[in-house]
């Protein structure tokens, strides 16, 4: 299996949408992708610490688990590649660049894009005499 960072982003994006606080974990399920798959990448997201308290679930029809919410660090990494526009200019740089797509490198990449952005911003209204 490769890891998928994509898949990572999605998985934080399903956890964010359905946990309910006080209402228990809930199993993962994303369109397109394997229970396998999905499995793997939740523990990955605990290992990075974005998400908390994953539960095997597993049986004989495949590998799932039970997640409770994002940590977080889980909320604040989300929250920087939550835009679409963040997302792909980050994962751009990153290829563009030659940079490994691990989760420090996208953190600091997405940094700098959002930085960028609002720089642009401040300077339009500034530029332009206000808001």
């Amino acid at each position: 299996m490769k890891r998928d960072m994509d898949l990572l982003r999605k998985v934080l994006f399903y956890i964010e949408e359905n946990y309910q606080a006080g209402q228990g974990p809930v199993l993962v399920e994303i369109d397109g992708y394997d229970s396998g798959t999905i499995y793997e990448h939740c523990i990955l997201a605990e290992q990075a610490g974005l998400i908390q308290n994953t539960v095997d679930c597993s049986d004989l029809s495949g590998r799932q688990c039970l997640v409770e919410n994002l940590t977080n660090e889980g909320y604040d990494y989300l929250d920087k590649i939550r835009n679409d526009t963040v997302w792909n200019k980050t994962k751009e740089v990153i290829a563009q660049k030659g940079l490994p797509l691990v989760i420090g490198t996208i953190k600091t990449i997405s940094n700098a894009v959002i930085s960028a952005m609002a720089e642009g911003v401040a300077k339009a209204i500034i530029e332009n005499g206000g808001l």
